[in-house]
C-alpha cells in the first residue's frame, strides 16, 4: 500500500510541476472563460433582462465559466495518456512495481487537483460579478469544483483508455464537449427547451456541475436564486443528490477505465 500511495503522490507531483512550468499555457487556458465572462457576459448583459434569469447575466454566466475552466485541464489528462502511450513513456511507467489502476488513479488525482487549482483562480473573480467573498460560499463552490473536476477527469480517462489515436480523441471531444457545455445551462436557461432536449440536459454531467454551483450561490446569497436548472418530472432534485450523482458518475467512470487499463497490451 505504501508503494501504491507513493506512486500516486509522484504522479500528482509531476502534474503540479508541469502546471508551474507551463505558466503561459495555463494563462491561455484561463483566458477563454475570462473573455466569455467579461466580453460576452458584459455585451449581453444589456440584452438579457435580470427578471428572466433572477440575477444579472454575468452572475448567471459565472458558474458555467467555472465549469469551462476546470473542463479544459481535465480533458488534457486524457490527451496526455494517449500521447504517453504513443511516445513510449507510458510503457516505462508500467514497468514500475505498482498496479495499473494505481497509475490511472494517480493521473486522475493529478488532473483533478490541477483542474481545481485553475478553477480556484477564476473563483477569485467572484466579486467582479457581484458575489461576496463569503468563506463558506467559497468553500462550497470549491467543493463543487472538486466534484466536477474529478468527474470530467475520470470521463476523459475512460475515453482515452478506449482509444489509441489522439486525432480520434480530439475529434470526439469536438463533437461532444461543446454540445455538453451548451446543454449544461451555463450560457442560457434550459427551462424553455423542448422536452427531448431537457432529457439530454438531465443526462449531461456538466449540467449537474453548473446546477450545483448555482444552488450553492443561491443558498448563501439572498436574492441570487436563478431559474431552475436540472428538473426531473418538473421538479428539481435535492442538491445533495445532485452532488452524489456527480461523484458516483466519476467513480463509475474511473472504475470502468481502470478495468480497461488493467488489461495487458
Amino acid at each position: 500500500m505504501r508503494h501504491e500511495l507513493r506512486a500516486v503522490h509522484a504522479l500528482v507531483h509531476r502534474d503540479l510541476l508541469r502546471l508551474s512550468a507551463q505558466r503561459v499555457h495555463t494563462a491561455l487556458m484561463l483566458l477563454q472563460p475570462v473573455l466569455y465572462l467579461f466580453v460576452l457576459g458584459g455585451g449581453l448583459a444589456a440584452l438579457v433582462p435580470d427578471s428572466s434569469l433572477g440575477v444579472g447575466y454575468q452572475a448567471y454566466l459565472f458558474p458555467g465559466m467555472l465549469i469551462m475552466t476546470v473542463q479544459a485541464p481535465a480533458i488534457v489528462v486524457g490527451i496526455r495518456l494517449i500521447t504517453d502511450r504513443q511516445s513510449g513513456y507510458l510503457r516505462e511507467l508500467l514497468m514500475a512495481p505498482v498496479s495499473r489502476p494505481t497509475l490511472l488513479l494517480g493521473s486522475c488525482a493529478g488532473g483533478t487537483l490541477v483542474s481545481t487549482v485553475q478553477g480556484a483562480v477564476l473563483l477569485g473573480l467572484a466579486g467582479t460579478v457581484g458575489l461576496p467573498y463569503d468563506p463558506l460560499l467559497l468553500t462550497l463552490l470549491l467543493a463543487a469544483l472538486v466534484l466536477a473536476s474529478f468527474t470530467i477527469t475520470a470521463l476523459s480517462l475512460l475515453l482515452a483508455v478506449s482509444l489509441e489515436r489522439p486525432e480520434i480523441f480530439q475529434m470526439l471531444l469536438g463533437l461532444v464537449m461543446m454540445p455538453l457545455l451548451f446543454l449544461s445551462g451555463g450560457f442560457f436557461p434550459t427551462a424553455n427547451l423542448p422536452g427531448w432536449v431537457r432529457t439530454l440536459v438531465a443526462l449531461d454531467p456538466l449540467a449537474y456541475g453548473v446546477d450545483l454551483l448555482r444552488r450553492c450561490i443561491a443558498a448563501r446569497v439572498p436574492g441570487r436564486a436563478t431559474t431552475a436548472g436540472i428538473e426531473w418530472f418538473g421538479r428539481q432534485p435535492p442538491v445533495l443528490l445532485e452532488g452524489a450523482l456527480l461523484l458516483a458518475g466519476g467513480v463509475l467512470a474511473l472504475l470502468w477505465a481502470a478495468r480497461r487499463f488493467g488489461r495487458p497490451e
